[in-house]
């Protein structure tokens, strides 16, 4: 990778330092998240923590106890307070003394999960933190950060399907090429932001992941300085490891194979119109396209329409943070609930604290 910097992490804590899983959503973050926790090392919770992307924007930036004060309200109400097994009083007090800021918030409940289960770190999976990768790093300037990368095609499909993004008010689903569109936003980002990190950032395609698990974990490992044995990961099973997050409930678990399926989903018409505007990030990302070996050319139409989009993204994520919205829409943990995915802490974990310090092998 041409121009990265050094890296900002202390090699001498690299084993222990937290980890951030972040991409576009549907790309496998879950995934790779489960795996981690799988291995052993890791503390175990069972949700997308969503303080960046979420929380953060819809109670200030936490430097008032106020802020705080609302922020807890909330969050010790929801299903995100319940997969931590944590007790409520403690982590108030906590939360109320030492918190001054967004990362603060993240690391004071991560690492109050990993004391009281005897790990050594801990990891989240953040949803759409490409978004908010440089402020995630400014804040927790110790975490390594993995940005995972799955076909924009797939990932369009997927959405399509599902209820994630939200389209404009005339249409009912978003069109895959909005979600082309929302993929190829998200995934600059990051790696925009990502690029500047120098080491302590790694990309991992979704499709290596699947196709080569064990190779794939072994560079992810070296990355993390952390031991990823793949059959020890399948054994124990945490998350979609297990269980597969997937849109497409229709499949059988014995024949699920998420790779590939935009072949089988795109009309011929909708694939040409897909790749001759979202074609070049597939290809700088290092999938083929299927219409040409080369981006095919855009119209005026089709500018326009990707230009809509990404200006749509963009107010939207603007408008989270402004303070009329949050006022006329105040965060509830029952609406909180609705919108983020967790589970109930495990009464007894599956995984046991490794004899031996993460990375202490190599």
């Amino acid at each position: 990778m041409e121009g990265i910097l050094e890296p900002r992490t202390n090699p001498q804590s690299r084993s222990t330092a937290p980890v951030i899983v972040l991409g576009s959503a549907r790309s496998g973050t879950t995934l790779l998240y489960g795996m981690l926790l799988s291995a052993g090392g890791f503390a175990v919770y069972l949700a997308e923590s969503n303080v960046f992307n979420m929380l953060a924007p819809h109670f200030g930036n936490l430097g008032r106890r106020t802020d705080r004060e609302r922020l807890l309200r909330v969050w010790l109400g929801s299903k995100l307070f319940r997969a931590t097994g944590l007790d409520a009083r403690e982590i108030e007090r906590e939360i109320l003394e030492q918190c001054h800021n967004a990362g603060d918030f993240l690391r004071i409940v991560m690492e109050a999960i990993t004391r009281r289960q005897g790990m050594q770190r801990w990891a989240e999976n953040s949803v759409e933190g490409n978004l908010h990768l440089s402020e995630i790093k400014r804040l927790i300037p110790n975490a390594l950060i993995i940005h995972m990368i799955r076909d924009g095609r797939d990932v369009a499909m997927s959405l399509n399907r599902s209820n994630y993004l939200r389209p404009f008010p005339w249409q009912r689903h978003i069109s895959l090429v909005g979600a082309g569109v929302y993929w190829e936003w998200v995934v600059q980002h990051g790696r925009q932001q990502g690029r500047q990190l120098g080491n302590d950032y790694l990309e991992v395609h979704f499709e290596d992941l699947i196709n080569a698990p064990r190779e794939t974990l072994q560079t992810v490992g070296a990355f993390l300085d952390h031991e990823l044995d793949y059959d020890r990961i399948r054994q124990i099973g945490y998350g979609s490891v297990s269980k597969p997050n997937t849109s497409f409930n229709s499949e059988l678990r014995e024949k699920f194979n998420p790779i590939g399926r935009w072949k089988d989903g795109f009309s011929t018409f909708e694939l040409l119109r897909f790749e001759s505007m979202i074609g070049n990030t597939l290809l700088e990302h290092g999938y083929s396209l299927a219409s040409t070996a080369q981006q095919p050319k855009m119209n005026w139409e089709m500018r326009a329409t990707r230009q809509i989009y990404r200006t749509f993204f963009e107010s939207k994520l603007r408008m989270k943070h402004n303070p009329l919205v949050r006022w006329l829409r105040p965060l509830t943990a029952k609406r909180l609930d609705a919108i983020t995915q967790a589970e109930d802490h495990p009464p007894e974990l599956r995984t046991a604290n490794p004899t031996q310090s993460p990375g202490s092998s190599r």
